[in-house]
């Protein structure tokens, strides 16, 4: 078992506001089978009076340009891929590497920006994720198969995905 497993989540922007019914985190509402920050429509539409720009929604071109770009930024940097799911409002990525969670987080949103960026200019001004995501440890093998198979089993019709062939899951 790799000692540095983690299952990250980013979601577009404006796509899972605070307050959503579907529930949401935040600093005190992020540990794994707790309780979600509940439905709130006054707290959902304040928080989208504060957005600037529309909400985004990847379709089939840009979801395969996030995908291509997760993939390519892992593998310069060392970081093995189990499994990427993006979804028109979100990305799935489990991962094992000797960085911390957040900043590969930071650096795979950024990386998707550029790509989005160069593949449609005339929306490189817009945002196109929410602030931070989740990171959650995986520690355990069965967590790993877990988040992997919830990646790319357990959101509906599969999208742009990729899933890392046995012989290639290796710690970096």
């Amino acid at each position: 078992m790799p000692a540095l497993s983690y299952f990250i989540t980013f979601s577009t922007y404006g796509t899972l506001l605070h307050g959503d019914e579907r529930g949401s985190v935040n600093r005190n509402h992020n540990v794994a089978g707790e309780p979600l920050l509940p439905a709130d429509t006054e707290l959902q539409h304040n928080r989208r009076a504060l957005m600037t720009d529309p909400e985004y929604r990847m379709g089939t071109l840009e979801r395969e340009t996030v995908l291509a770009s997760v993939r390519q930024h892992a593998g310069f940097r060392g970081w093995s891929l189990f499994a990427v799911h993006v979804r028109t409002t979100h990305v799935h990525i489990v991962v094992v590497c000797d960085a911390k969670p957040e900043r590969m987080m930071t650096e795979f949103k950024a990386y998707a920006t550029r790509a989005l960026n160069r593949s449609k200019p005339a929306e490189a001004h817009r945002k196109h994720w929410s602030r931070h995501g989740s990171t959650r440890w995986l520690n355990t093998d069965e967590s790993v198969r877990r988040a992997v198979e919830y990646t790319l089993d357990e959101q509906g019709e599969q999208m742009a995905f990729y899933q890392a062939k046995d012989e290639e899951r290796q710690e970096p």
